[in-house]
């Protein structure tokens, strides 16, 4: 059997961004959809013009920006479709609630008049050129017979591809795939489908349905959207790749980048065991799967994606369950070069301190080995001299550091939303071209009570390589505490970027 092309169709910047709080800016809608261009996606929904006039000049600017087919949003009216044709996109997706609850309490109107409605709004257009996407929304709760009524009626006017949304995320794969082939059965254009994940089955619906003949799948990066969010796409075109006659386009090695693209610009930060992209995706700490993966990555890790795969990188961790591979390696990548019997003591301290209850950062690690080995040659790129820090009178918080890096005093300032933030932009400023660096974690927990509590700050970075340092700084004042933080995770991962050959 030949392999079925699976079209991805990102709806980030459109369902992604109805997630509740969020509202990227258009500079940052243009961004990502540049990055969603580098991933090689199929379309790009770029909004609901109709929304307001903001929306309709973002979706615009995106559309001319994108070397990908953009989609707009409309409800099935004629000032939607206006709206929709003029913001230039290439597709014009409407909807039309179909479901027996949504009919009732959204579109008051009967199932006869949808129909009508819906295919003049088809009609509509398709007289404009343009390529019509129907979908008929909350389609899992609508009743079957209608559901094929409606698409049958849209297709015959003209309809080029029909979508069925899983609106509120009740389906299961089952289920979905009995709809989807349904609907399959009784048309002939073309079927999406997409699915939300109020049941953390999004994806799995998705898959579900490729397997009834559905060859587009609607997507989020990083699965956000409304409520519980979307299919998200890496998790759903990971899953595609390993079926055995499917396949997308998808530029797989630009899935973590992107991941991280949004991550940052929404706030919606991963959880560490988010599947495929998240920070422990492919980290080891078992003493066991450490020597395994270092032997044969397949032993511990899913044969058919590894980290370069994603563009992700494979980290080791030490702490209580780890043995000396893994601890070497970890080492190995800091700059250091221990024997045998200096990892043996290093990892006797490791596992007596994390036996106790302590989480050991990288930073951590590298202090415990320093006393075993002695600092490696190159010492560190940034050896800070003083920071001062403004925050009075509701002004914009502005924090100024000198410090020496690479042998050079230096003083920069910066301003940001926060005390810390303001440290993050002073030392970006003072490391410069040396090394370009991005916050991927800040954690802060309170080691001691009340208003005097000891703070223990743990900052993750990460350079434009993907190297990752983790570091952490303690103290009753949170500020310092973060420059501390900041500053071992600086120079920990410049060491780990000479190692690399990547800085």
């Amino acid at each position: 059997m030949a392999e079925t092309k699976v079209e991805i169709f990102d709806t980030t910047l459109r369902d992604g961004e109805q997630t509740p709080g969020l509202s990227f800016t258009l500079d940052e809608k243009i961004e990502i959809a540049k990055a969603l261009d580098e991933l090689e996606v199929d379309v790009i929904e770029a909004g609901f013009p109709a929304s307001s006039p903001d929306e309709l000049n973002a979706v615009r600017e995106i559309t001319r920006a994108s070397e990908t087919a953009t989609c707009g949003l409309a409800r099935v009216k004629r000032g939607d479709i206006d709206a929709a044709l003029e913001s230039e996109v290439d597709i014009i997706h409407l909807f039309a609630s179909t479901s027996d609850i949504q009919i009732k309490k959204s579109m008051r109107m009967t199932k006869d008049e949808i129909i009508e409605r819906s295919v003049d709004s088809v009609k509509a257009v398709v007289d404009e050129g343009k390529y019509c996407l129907f979908s008929p929304m909350d389609a899992t709760r609508t009743d079957p017979d209608y559901l094929v009524a409606i698409s049958q009626a849209v297709e015959e006017a003209g309809a080029d591809m029909i979508n069925i949304p899983d609106t509120v995320g009740v389906a299961w794969p089952k289920e979905m795939e009995e709809m989807t082939a349904l609907v399959h059965e009784n048309v002939e254009i073309p079927l999406s489908v997409h699915c939300h994940n109020d049941y953390g089955m999004a994806v799995a619906n998705s898959l579900a349905s490729v397997d009834a003949g559905v060859t587009q799948i609607q997507v989020t990066v990083n699965g956000i959207g409304e409520r519980a969010g979307n299919a998200a796409l890496e998790e759903t075109v990971m899953n595609v790749d390993r079926m055995e006659d499917a396949y997308t386009d998808i530029a797989k090695d630009h899935i973590f980048s992107t991941s991280k693209l949004i991550e940052r610009l929404s706030g919606l930060q991963l959880p560490p065991t988010k599947p495929v992209v998240g920070r422990n995706a492919f980290s080891h700490e078992s003493g066991i799967h450490a020597a395994g993966v270092i032997a044969d990555q397949n032993t511990f890790e899913p044969g058919l994606m590894n980290p370069e795969t994603v563009g992700h990188r494979r980290r080791f961790i030490v702490g209580k369950h780890a043995g000396r591979q893994g601890l070497t390696k970890v080492l190995t990548e800091a700059g250091l070069d221990p024997t045998e019997e200096e990892v043996k003591g290093i990892l006797e301290k490791v596992k007596g301190i994390s036996n106790n209850g302590k989480k050991l950062s990288e930073a951590d690690l590298y202090a415990i080995a320093e006393t075993e080995l002695g600092k490696p040659e190159g010492g560190e790129l940034v050896d800070l001299d003083q920071v001062f820090v403004m925050t009075a009178n509701k002004a914009t918080p502005t924090a100024t550091i000198t410090a020496e890096i690479n042998g050079k005093t230096k003083t920069e300032s910066g301003n940001g939303v926060g005390p810390v933030d303001a440290v993050f932009k002073a030392m970006k400023r003072i490391i410069g071209d040396e090394k370009k660096i991005e916050i991927s974690e800040f954690r802060m927990d309170a080691i001691t009570g009340g208003s005097d509590a000891v703070a223990d700050v743990f900052v993750t970075l990460e350079d434009e390589h993907g190297v990752a340092a983790e570091a952490r700084g303690a103290g009753d004042d949170i500020v310092i505490a973060s420059v501390e933080a900041l500053l071992n995770a600086v120079n920990l991962l410049a060491r780990k970027g000479r190692t690399n050959g990547s800085g």
